[in-house]
């Protein structure tokens, strides 16, 4: 049974090509294009992880991570933040919102998250 995972990414180009890279590995991929959308989603629809941009519109993704973390349907499924913003500052921030793992968009985001999946068991080695 493929594990569910709940994209959040408001740019339809970068969301088709996390939701190949994640589909390439068995995954099952949602998407959802904006912070409100994907609190919705995710609560309504748990899924086993959610993967977040930080540049969303009308709500940034730190915003959604402390919404998910905090809601008690929500508060136990992975997020891990793929995002343009690869700043210390920015990082820092992921994970004090609850970020389990924070990914810079960059040439090794796609091993990068791999990586992390396998890590916090959604994927096997």
């Amino acid at each position: 049974m493929a594990l569910d995972v709940l994209l959040i990414e408001d740019s339809k180009t970068q969301a088709a090509q996390i939701k190949e890279i994640l589909e390439s590995v068995g995954l099952r991929v949602r998407i959802a294009y904006d912070g409100p959308e994907g609190i919705r989603d995710a609560t309504e629809n748990p899924p086993s992880l959610v993967v977040l941009d930080v540049k969303l519109p009308s709500m940034d993704g730190f915003q959604v991570c402390r919404r998910l973390k905090r809601n008690p349907a929500t508060e136990n499924v992975p997020v891990i933040m793929l995002t343009d913003k690869a700043d210390p500052k920015a990082t820092m921030s992921g994970l004090r919102s609850g970020a389990d793992d924070y990914i810079p968009k960059d040439i090794f985001a796609s091993e990068h998250l791999i990586t992390t999946l396998q890590e916090l068991g959604i994927l096997e080695e």
